[in-house]
């Protein structure tokens, strides 16, 4: 037993890695290469054949991984402030591909429940597809390019719904399905409720304490174990295992850990991801293709052309003109991955008979081969469809170089948010330079974001943390750890896709200068230089240089500067390597709640009660106020930002939070 067990896996891993490396050196999607792996190893076809039942419990896993990474990248503030704009621009397209694809599906002879999945399949698309072709074109940034990622990518909120739904049409009789859709629906907001308590009050304090430990085993660990408790939850509900999965990670997409959790949980999201598929190509049986190839061509004629006109129509409809709305609907043509599990959930529950769903996974599966095809041609597609309407206007995003240039414009990357890290920030924000940045200590982040700094915890000699940071839109990268190893590695990887993009690194001494600059640092600034600075400083008023030239020359370079370069949060490391560390000022943030004797007290009254320590900022709501007026009155929920001595600081604490 043991031994076939081996057999079958050496099988399965053997034959996806060898056709995985072909499709990649064809530029063939490797979703594909997974499906043609299940074809290959099924039933349906002759030769070695792996058990199908371990390989579909083991990949179910993949579509909680995929659901939990998904909430990631949609916190509610996000969603909430995405109403307007894509969510209806989202919404109308799901609703009306699911709606007229499964009319004509029910028309067609279909059950109205399978008619329903069949809709609800075709009206995903592949996120991965649009991207990577997108990005190879040079389009990722253009306007039709984002529209299509955007709302591909909220496609897959959308399914969430369809999760919950699907399964209850398979147990409920049509003249009840209302009552157990409407319980459904009730156990869903239960499980929200759950998960989203549980997220605030236990998610981010585990989290925090996790990561103080600084143990990525520790870390992975934790991340596996909060993922699969939220789908055990929705799953205890009568729920799909899935939806608590998505929910866990809409609550941690909104705290400092969401990057470094994507980091940790993606390669065993992409292998499980590569399973499902594989498990999905299992069901094909290609004996069946002659006899299904013309109602799947029509499918895939349907699934592409009704998605090309809604979406044109929809965009268009929205205010955006004709050619970027042509163009967004290409793109957003293909298939999706996530039809695949929607079809897997609606075969199990047994509400699309094997005939049908044959026909759709067929489908699909054309449209995703086709899909690169028209992504690639949607400019001279776009012009020619224009020209034959009549309209003889360019397209004038497409010629346009500036729109391809980064949304975010002058965006800065920071990686480490040390006491150099935070002076790079000052600058920046002075200049009202945007920028983001990570550290691993997770007492600077902690503080730091409760200040309203813009900081997240993550290792960034992690391709994926790097790729969830933006780095190939950004203008600049300031590595200021003292991970020199770590630096090396952050260099290489932002090398192997942006050659010129300028990265300054900070490091102790000149001995890495050489091997930084070869790694491909542009520049490297060691600090024995600034120690020069003040030895030359020294030097000068010893050779009875007057004091005025050389407080003259240390003011031209730095003296303007100096209130900023004692403003720096302390985490561990400091508290480690300094423990007497009383007469060395620092930056702490408070945040005022209901009973604080300093609600309704303005700034200048709390300067007068606390004249040890300095108000460096005030954090309202999302707006940050550096160097607050006077005259500001304190509210509940404030952050106060204080700079003083350990001592003086834990008091102006105990004075503010008095009686709470």
């Amino acid at each position: 037993m043991l031994e076939q067990t081996l057999i079958q896996t050496l099988l399965l891993l053997g034959g996806t890695v060898f056709v995985v490396l072909v499709f990649q050196r064809m530029r063939i999607p490797p979703s594909l290469a997974y499906l043609l792996v299940g074809v290959m190893l099924g039933s349906h076809t002759a030769g070695p054949v792996v058990a199908e039942q371990g390989i579909r419990v083991i990949a179910e896993f993949g579509i909680v991984f995929l659901l939990f990474t998904i909430g990631l990248s949609f916190s509610l503030p996000q969603i909430y402030a995405l109403r307007h704009t894509i969510l209806g621009l989202g919404t109308a397209q799901v609703a009306l591909t699911t709606a007229i694809v499964g009319l004509i599906a029910w028309l067609s002879g279909l059950p109205a429940s399978a008619a329903f999945v069949v809709g609800a399949v075709f009206a995903q698309s592949s996120t991965t597809i649009i991207t990577k072709q997108l990005m190879e074109q040079g389009e990722n940034q253009t306007r039709h390019g984002r529209l299509g990622t955007t709302m591909s990518v909220f496609q897959d909120i959308t399914a969430v719904p369809f999760v919950v739904v699907i399964p209850v049409l398979g147990v409920a009789a049509m003249q009840e399905v209302a009552g157990a859709l409407g319980m459904a629906l009730l156990k869903a907001g239960l499980a929200f409720g759950i998960v989203l308590l549980s997220g605030r009050y236990l998610l981010k304090p585990l989290f925090h304490l996790v990561a103080e430990r600084r143990s990525a085993e520790l870390f992975t660990l934790t991340v596996l174990f909060v993922s699969l408790v939220a789908a055990w939850t929705t799953q205890s509900l009568g729920l799909s295992m899935a939806f608590g999965a998505f929910l866990a990670g809409m609550v941690l997409g909104d705290t400092e850990f969401r990057h470094q959790v994507e980091a940790t949980i993606r390669p065993f999201r992409d292998v499980l991801l590569g399973l499902f598929f594989v498990s999905i190509g299992m069901l094909i049986e290609p004996a069946a293709l002659p006899e299904i190839w013309l109602e799947a061509l029509l499918g895939t004629l349907l699934l592409l052309g009704s998605k090309v006109l809604l979406v044109t129509g929809i965009v268009r409809y929205s205010g955006v003109d004709l050619p970027t709305a042509l163009r967004t609907g290409m793109v957003l043509a293909v298939g999706g991955e996530f039809g695949f599990a929607l079809l897997a959930i609606g075969l199990e529950g047994g509400i699309i008979d094997s005939a049908a769903a044959q026909i759709a996974l067929t489908s699909v599966l054309f449209s995703m081969v086709l899909a690169p095809f028209l992504i690639k041609a949607n400019q001279p597609l776009s012009t020619w469809l224009n020209r034959r309407l009549g309209n003889e206007a360019s397209d004038p995003e497409f010629p346009s170089v500036s729109m391809l240039q980064p949304a975010s414009g002058r965006h800065v990357v920071i990686c480490g948010y040390g006491r150099t890290g935070q002076v790079v920030a000052r600058f920046l924000e002075a200049e009202s330079i945007s920028f983001i940045a990570f550290d691993m200590d997770p007492i600077i982040v902690r503080e730091a974001r409760m200040a309203g700094h813009p900081v997240y915890y993550g290792d960034t000699a992690d391709p994926i943390v790097l790729e969830s940071a933006s780095v190939v839109s950004s203008t600049l990268v300031v590595i200021t750890h003292d991970d020199r190893t770590a630096a090396v590695k952050t260099i290489q990887l932002i090398r192997q896709h942006q050659p010129s993009l300028p990265i300054i690194v900070r490091t102790r001494d000149e001995g890495g200068v050489e091997e930084l600059r070869r790694a491909g640092a542009t520049e490297v600034i060691p600090e024995t230089l600034e120690a020069g600075m003040v030895m030359v400083s020294h030097s000068l008023l010893a050779l009875q240089v007057p004091l005025y030239r050389v407080t003259r020359y240390l003011q031209e370079q730095r003296a303007s500067r100096y209130p900023m370069l004692r403003e720096l949060f302390r985490g561990t490391l400091d508290a480690m390597a300094t423990p007497d560390d009383a007469d060395v000022e620092r930056l702490h943030a408070i945040k005022l709640s209901a009973g604080s004797p300093a609600v309704g007290h303005t700034l200048k009254q709390l300067a007068s009660e606390m004249q040890e320590v300095m108000v460096t900022a005030l954090v309202r709501g999302q707006q940050r106020y550096r160097y607050p007026a006077e005259d500001t009155e304190l509210q509940e929920e404030d952050v106060v930002v204080l700079l003083g001595l350990p001592d003086d600081l834990r008091q102006a604490e105990r004075s503010l939070t008095e009686g709470v």
